[in-house]
């Protein structure tokens, strides 16, 4: 998938009202993501992004990631992306969904077992759900 069709999708599932909003949302996203998972697992979902994402994903290698909540992943995601946590956790949905369509499903898959059963209502519900084109 490219950089564009990402923040494409992403803008649409967040129902965001411009292009700069669906990119802050991602790199806020992926930012947090990088801090909540182990490095040598964010270096595999990078590699399968687009240069422009991946880079949001690395420069943590060898680090195991920090334990944290739903509730600390959407303060922090909200805190980088300067909005309401209640508009963040809908941001944070929309990057997920797409996310899981971007990567392999092994990469997916591997990716949400870093996170716990609080996570749940992030991910998509059907795992061969398609992003609308």
């Amino acid at each position: 998938m490219e950089y564009n069709e990402f923040i494409t999708h992403v803008q649409s599932l967040a129902q965001s009202n411009s292009r700069e909003e669906a990119e802050r949302a991602t790199r806020a996203t992926l930012e947090t993501i990088k801090e909540r998972i182990a490095g040598d697992e964010a270096n595999k979902i990078a590699a399968e992004l687009p240069q422009q994402l991946g880079e949001y994903l690395q420069g943590q290698e060898g680090d195991t990631g920090e334990s944290f909540n739903l509730q600390e992943f959407i303060a922090r995601t909200s805190q980088k992306e300067n909005i309401e946590p209640t508009t963040t956790a809908i941001h944070v949905r929309a990057v997920f969904a797409v996310l899981q369509n971007a990567i392999n499903p092994k990469t997916f898959a591997s990716f949400q077992a870093h996170f716990t059963h609080d996570y749940e209502e992030l991910f998509p519900t059907s795992p061969t759900s398609e992003v609308p084109a």
